[in-house]
């Protein structure tokens, strides 16, 4: 038997995968629960708490699957699996893709010190990938984290378009699109 809070993030989470973040209203939920909108308090403290928890969840899934990929082979296949996941995540759960790296939130991570300090469990992934890079030659030595920031602004900006209708089309489309954008980029810091 789910407890409260459970069933709070439960419906929270249909509604966001719905109908986006605007969609996720406390009304709401309290009468998805069948509980009043008072008693939401108890739980969560407020809205933004509510996306934030929904946001930390989709970041510790994103995490558990970056940290069972198997990354072998060439430097850019690494790299491009670690892309493919990203885009998998987007794909399968595209509203929460956009809360967890597009809407201001309190507590989110920020470049640079967060990421340098090695708290964002999902960019660390690549940054051993591209520092590993570096150090064996095969990209030119650069700021690690000014790379990893840079190839996560450009999937995540390349996402939104597509997600927002700019770019017509389809998934495998895309995806071979972004494919060989990351690969334009690599070619730029290739040694």
């Amino acid at each position: 038997m789910l407890t409260t809070t459970e069933k709070i993030a439960n419906a929270a989470r249909k509604l966001l995968d719905k109908e986006g973040v605007q969609g996720v209203t406390m009304r709401r939920i309290a009468t998805a629960v069948g509980i009043t909108p008072m008693a939401l308090y108890r739980h969560y403290p407020n809205r933004d708490g509510l996306l934030n928890a929904l946001a930390d969840e989709g970041f510790a899934q994103l995490a558990e699957r970056l940290a069972a990929l198997r990354l072998t082979g060439s430097i850019e296949r690494q790299l491009t699996k670690i892309l493919d996941l990203f885009l998998d995540h987007a794909f399968e759960r595209p509203h929460l893709f956009e809360l967890m790296f597009l809407t201001r939130r309190e507590g989110a991570r920020q470049y640079p010190q967060d990421f340098r300090e090695r708290r964002s469990p999902t960019a660390n992934v690549s940054a051993d990938v591209i520092a590993h890079a570096m150090e064996t030659g095969y990209f030119h030595k650069d700021d690690v984290w000014e790379i990893v920031f840079e190839t996560g602004a450009l999937m995540q900006g390349l996402v939104m378009l597509y997600l927002g209708g700019r770019m017509a089309m389809t998934q495998g489309e895309f995806r071979a699109f972004c494919h060989r954008s990351f690969g334009r980029y690599f070619n730029g810091i290739r040694k």
